[in-house]
């Protein structure tokens, strides 16, 4: 397997080529021009990136260069937000310019294996984003669903996410049991939710 170690810091590179040169064919790119001409004359298995030679329109361009070729973006100052810029933007991995040996050879090798190497506060950084996306699309799609419902049966949703029963709904409203009943079978028709359980956890989600 072929790597290419990219950066304009000669001693960057030299770090890098010592922890590889055993394990992989090493190019070496020492400017962004000799990085261009790589990537547009070449493929290769993984490309190691030094943020400093690069922005974010320069590694689009890059990409577009040479769209097979994996790469690993390494920054001397990494933090989450450039992290998950650059990962929107096609990396397989980011790390700390001078990652540890060992971590290094582990990244490579993980990377190089079709998986994906983040560090912890961008992975934990990664899953918050995540899940506050679903969060929000959960919300949403309920809205959606509790949006055809009537005030009185919008009324009686949110009694029923509170633990209420017919019966105390009924009070709660001054209406009879029976008519609890006829909008709770409404509202299940309109919500496609079927049961009290299934509407309380639609209603607390919206």
């Amino acid at each position: 397997m072929t790597i290419l170690l990219s950066s304009a810091d000669d001693s960057v590179i030299e770090r890098w080529a010592d922890l590889l040169k055993e394990k992989y064919d090493l190019e070496q790119a020492n400017s962004l021009n000799e990085l261009k001409s790589f990537c547009a004359d070449e493929k290769f298995d993984l490309i190691l990136l030094h943020r400093s030679l690069v922005n974010q329109d320069v590694f689009t361009e890059i990409r577009r260069l040479n769209p097979l070729s994996k790469i690993f973006l390494l920054s001397d100052l990494p933090n989450e937000e450039e992290g998950l810029t650059f990962l929107k933007l096609g990396i397989v991995g980011y790390a700390n310019t001078y990652i540890s040996a060992e971590r290094l050879t582990e990244a490579t090798r993980v990377v190089l294996s079709g998986a994906v190497w983040l560090g912890q506060k961008v992975m934990q950084r990664l899953i918050l984003d995540s899940y506050n996306r679903s969060k929000e699309k959960a919300a949403s799609d309920s809205e959606k669903k509790l949006a055809s419902l009537t005030k009185r049966e919008r009324e009686i949703a949110n009694l029923i996410s509170q633990g209420q029963s017919n019966l105390e709904i009924a009070a709660n409203l001054d209406i009879t049991e029976r008519t609890v009943k006829a909008h709770l079978s409404s509202i299940y028709e309109k919500t496609k939710t079927g049961s009290r359980l299934n509407l309380a956890l639609l209603y607390n989600r919206s």
